[in-house]
């Protein structure tokens, strides 16, 4: 039996699929496009570091401070509507969702519904094997335009709902309900649940408020 053919990435193929994001958040053992499932979740609990992983790529997931505050918000507001209502529950920066064999994505917040789960019990394997009916990522500075769009691109083609894009550095939010241009908030308006979350409304100016403004 001839041994398997290792895929052999150079940089350029790298940046070729991913956009120019650094180097150092591809990580090289194992070998890109060679990674597993299995990796993901063994150097998560081994060096509690989070991987996406995209056609044998292990991609590090990383978010600053302020990114990982307004990740924080979003979860408690989202969670605090899904509970109150009875919908389903909300993940947080660290729950892998599985949107097809080989494609391990980590929405930095995630609604899955009681409706698409099919019953009320929230799974007990490392990463959930369905789409978000919600996937929120907070952008940082390291995130590239490729790297996003393929990104979107994955949780439509896995059947989420809606996306949304919030970008601190000008405080906007792109909101998706499919692939392709997103609508774009800013300050003044509000983001919605529509079909998803129905009732559920954030004024932007509520999410990118310093805590304890006076609004």
């Amino acid at each position: 039996m001839d041994a398997p053919t290792i895929p052999d990435l150079t940089v350029a193929d790298l940046l070729e699929q991913f956009g120019p994001l650094p180097l150092n958040r591809i990580r090289l053992d194992p070998a890109p496009g060679t990674a597993t499932e299995e990796d993901v979740v063994r150097i998560h609990l081994r060096e509690d570091r989070l991987y996406e992983l995209v056609d044998g790529v292990l991609v590090e997931k990383t978010m600053g401070l302020y990114e990982s505050y307004l990740a924080a918000l979003l979860l408690r507001l989202l969670g605090n509507f899904v509970d109150q209502h009875d919908l389903g529950f909300v993940l947080g920066a660290d729950g892998m969702v599985r949107l097809a064999p080989g494609l391990v994505r980590i929405p930095d917040v995630s609604f899955m519904s009681w409706k698409r789960l099919g019953s009320k019990r929230v799974p007990r394997k490392p990463m959930a094997n369905l789409a978000p009916d919600l996937a929120v990522e907070v952008l940082s500075p390291n995130n590239t335009a490729r790297e996003m769009d393929r990104k979107l691109h994955d949780y439509f083609a896995a059947g989420t709902r809606l996306v949304w894009y919030v970008y601190p550095s000008d405080h906007t939010v792109k909101v998706f309900t499919k692939p392709g241009r997103g609508t774009v908030l800013r300050e003044g308006e509000a983001l919605q649940g529509g079909k998803v979350l129905p009732g559920f409304e954030l004024p932007l100016k509520e999410l990118f408020a310093e805590p304890g403004d006076s609004l």
